[in-house]
């Protein structure tokens, strides 16, 4: 049982955040922001995908458009995330968005942040602050020499007081990294330092396969020490493969529960049939199913029941056949060409 580092609580629309709920799964609109139709469009997918949490880029005056044609569409919670202009932030207030990502730091002098801030904790809207180790402030910089974790965190603490003084800490931390070492010892080192909700990620990241393997490999860590309260999995790709990556993830941990979990064997020189077609065809065939149940695809009959004891159900090749197992018991032998429905037919039984 993983246990969650403890945290301030608050909502992001009708999703709460904080060590009190689960953790959230987030990606971001990747078609342009002049784009309204394809950004609904998108956001749409990404809420059947399963992302709990989608932020918008506004850039502009015009992006704030963005807020109330998505919101109309699709009831998700809407982060909008701006640089530098802390008007982009006040319309997008107005304009009913659930969360701000802003670095404070960096939108002029107290007097803006303070309408930021006050207009925010007005309708109870929190604000992400996101440090980058690629664009650290020149004076953090020049005391540590290199982005190191101590610089992000300091930068990230900067950021965080800004609000503070104005009595506003509806506060989520984002520290990210392209280097693993460094992100993961980042967000070891804040977890330390405060109490506010912690979003996870790896910045640039890369392609969908070495992205999710450098994601997972940071994200994985944290959160089993129980660091993380939303996560995103940054990929050079389709959004929607993000939001399938970090469901993926949180439910190899058990941190989300959300349809079956599916374990398969990697195949040996024992196995005599086509598992690889097989496991891929179970699982696209179980996309769209909501039993939160453990599923076995294995190769041979030799460790197939022992391995697949654990599951609720599971298959186990043989010679051209396979034998169909329910809670480690072999209930059926079924040809290879047929293996697959009886397994998806046994499940919906269930």
């Amino acid at each position: 049982m993983i246990s969650r580092r403890k945290t301030k609580n608050f909502a992001i629309g009708d999703i709460k955040i904080g060590s009190d709920n689960p953790i959230t799964v987030q990606s971001m609109i990747s078609v342009q922001s002049t784009d309204v139709t394809a950004s609904v469009n998108q956001a749409m997918a990404l809420k059947d995908a399963g992302c709990d949490i989608v932020r918008i880029a506004v850039p502009d005056m015009k992006a704030v458009s963005l807020v109330n044609a998505i919101k109309s569409a699709v009831d998700i919670p809407l982060v909008a995330d701006i640089h530098f202009d802390y008007k982009l932030a006040l319309e997008c207030v107005a304009a009913g968005i659930d969360k701000i990502r802003i670095n404070p730091g960096n939108i002029g002098d107290d007097e803006k942040v303070k309408l930021v801030a006050n207009a925010c904790a007005a309708k109870n809207i929190p604000i992400r602050i996101g440090v980058n180790s690629g664009s650290l402030e020149k004076s953090i910089l020049n005391k540590y020499g290199t982005p190191c974790a101590e610089a992000i965190v300091e930068s990230a603490l900067y950021h965080a007081s800004l609000l503070e003084k104005f009595d506003f800490d509806n506060i989520v931390l984002s520290l990210k990294s392209s280097d693993p070492v460094i992100a993961y010892d980042t967000y070891s080192l804040i977890a330390s330092r405060c109490d506010y909700p912690l979003h996870l990620g790896v910045t640039e990241a890369g392609t969908r396969y070495n992205g999710i393997i450098k994601s997972s490999s940071v994200l994985g860590g944290l959160l089993l020490n129980g660091i993380g309260d939303t996560i995103r999995i940054s990929l050079t790709d389709d959004p929607i493969e993000e939001v399938k990556a970090g469901i993926a993830l949180l439910k190899s941990l058990g941190l989300k529960k959300s349809g079956p979990t599916i374990v398969s064997c990697p195949t040996c020189g024992r196995t005599r049939i086509d598992l690889i077609k097989i496991a891929n065809e179970v699982e696209n065939r179980l996309q769209n199913c909501e039993k939160d149940i453990r599923v076995a695809v294995m190769g041979c009959v030799v460790n197939g029941p022992g391995e697949a004891r654990e599951a609720d159900i599971g298959i186990a090749g043989g010679e051209g056949c396979g034998v169909l197992i329910k809670k480690g018991e072999v209930i059926k032998k079924v040809d290879e060409d047929k293996l697959v429905d009886a397994l998806i037919d046994e499940i919906e039984r269930m």
